[in-house]
């Protein structure tokens, strides 16, 4: 496992003025269309800039491509109290319910102060007039502004939900395509409300032309959970260590790390997540170590990277766990003069917006 030496670290150093129009609020009309930086590690070679769909060109015959194939539920509700108050819940996942009732963890955003017992029903913007809403009841208020609700027992309630589009993405509903592009092509295994959007960009025909130009490709899942859309804290950067994650390497990940070796190709993260799974099953030469479990893996500057030789990013927020990886990958230095030119460029930031391949 990747280990991060304890360093003081000033966020101000890692914070850079953003104007809002480069803050993508949509998707590019088609996927592999969006724009892609390419950056090297070491040297001073210049900054390219090209289209996604350039990638296969971009890696060479014997590269191995990492992707999470976490699947985003659709876990943002919308409802009323029973009072005709508005609320919107969420939901983090399940935890223990009862023989009659479901319960599930969430962030619940209402009027007037939270407690148990309050009663509120979800439903759909496109449901049926004659359509039945979903009924929860607060049962418990927990730390950290979470609550768990309590549900009937065998209901989906992600069945009247939305993708729970990042808080930077000013849209008071989902748009349509929200539900189909705020999904990678890969994605199939529930449990994320963030997308590992680094892998939004790939298209099927992307794939196919990648597997032409002899680059493999492999899994992992990190289910990415509400610590990626909060602020660094104290308690983080004393610790050295993130938000626990649920993550999963296959041995078929681990044998396919092992013939990249072999034949000195590439390990190629797409995106933090993927790089963060990588890093925590590494076993200090290259290998790594398959299975599953969970992360608080925190790299940041000073950390030592073991198994990822390059990676596939978005372009983050400032002061963020996700560009302190991007600066530990890269240097510090180098990824700000990235992202400065990045905005002079006009590339577009964050979920939706373009990428950045560092080689």
């Amino acid at each position: 496992m990747t280990e991060t030496p304890s360093v003081y670290l000033d966020l101000d150093e890692y914070d850079f003025e953003l104007p809002q129009d480069r803050i993508a609020q949509i998707p590019s009309d088609e996927r592999d269309a969006s724009r892609l930086m390419v950056i090297d590690r070491a040297g001073d070679a210049a900054i390219e800039h090209t289209t996604f769909r350039a990638l296969p060109d971009l890696l060479s015959p014997g590269d191995l491509l990492v992707v999470n194939t976490t699947r985003v539920q659709s876990a943002r509700l919308r409802g009323r109290r029973e009072t005709g108050g508005a609320v919107e819940a969420l939901l983090l996942g399940a935890t223990n319910g009862s023989d009659t009732r479901d319960h599930y963890r969430a962030l619940l955003k209402l009027s007037g102060r939270l407690r148990p017992g309050i009663v509120m029903t979800f439903e759909r913007d496109d449901a049926a007039p004659d359509a039945s809403g979903l009924e929860a009841e607060v049962v418990s208020v927990e730390g950290g502004g979470e609550v768990v609700l309590a549900f009937e027992h065998g209901v989906d309630p992600c069945a009247v939900g939305e993708p729970p589009l990042p808080p930077y993405i000013r849209r008071p509903r989902e748009a349509p395509g929200d539900r189909e592009r705020y999904q990678t092509v890969y994605a199939r295994v529930p449990g994320a409300v963030a997308a590992p959007t680094a892998g939004l960009h790939f298209t099927d025909a992307l794939f196919e032309r990648l597997a032409e130009r002899g680059v493999e490709r492999a899994e992992v899942v990190l289910h990415v959970g509400t610590g990626t859309f909060r602020p660094l804290d104290e308690a983080a950067l004393s610790s050295g260590t993130l938000h626990s994650e649920q993550i999963e390497l296959p041995e078929a990940t681990a044998a396919a790390i092992a013939r990249t070796r072999e034949r000195g190709g590439r390990v190629v993260a797409v995106g933090t997540t993927s790089a963060r799974v990588l890093e925590a099953r590494g076993r200090g030469d290259g290998s790594v170590e398959p299975g599953a479990g969970e992360t608080d893996l925190f790299l940041q500057p000073g950390a030592k990277f073991q198994v990822v030789d390059a990676l596939i990013t978005n372009f983050h927020l400032p002061r963020s766990s996700l560009l302190l990886l991007v600066a530990a990958f890269a240097g510090k230095e180098r990824v700000l003069a990235a992202y400065r030119e990045a905005v002079e460029q006009g590339y577009r930031f964050y979920s939706y917006g373009d990428a950045m391949l560092i080689r």
